[in-house]
């Protein structure tokens, strides 16, 4: 069952989806964490204007890792991150392993830049754990 929230965590999380474009098709409750849909991450990602562009960083049969380098424009100058998608027959169950993994790395540097990674429980919809 998803996280309850208390009346504060809500109104922030509330703001932080309003500020970001989102509407409540783009999120759901999933067991322990707050999802965000892959059209929220792209919602987002046009919102706040992040550019992302992608690496190859290990391409085998059973494991793929996929490096993301995103950059959004703020008032305070450019800010950048880096950071990993990662695809295994552990943790993906579709037959297209390089596009999943590309997905993890956009949805990852989406959150960190847009700042909702800060929230307890809040990931991307690419991330959720298979049952």
């Amino acid at each position: 069952m998803a996280k309850k929230l208390n009346p504060d965590e809500r109104a922030r999380m509330l703001r932080l989806f309003t500020e970001n474009g989102l509407s409540p098709s783009d999120v759901f409750a999933h067991n322990h964490f707050t999802i965000i849909t892959r059209t929220g991450i792209e919602k987002i990602q046009a919102m706040k204007k992040i550019s992302v562009c992608y690496q190859i960083e290990k391409l085998e049969p059973e494991f793929v890792v996929v490096k993301a380098f995103g950059e959004m424009e703020t008032p305070d100058g450019d800010v950048r991150v880096e950071t990993y998608g990662e695809s295994s027959p552990k943790n993906n169950k579709t037959s297209y392993p390089v596009a999943m993994a590309e997905k993890r790395a956009l949805s990852r540097a989406v959150l960190k830049l847009a700042g909702l990674y800060s929230e307890p429980g809040l990931i991307g919809e690419d991330e959720k754990p298979d049952e």
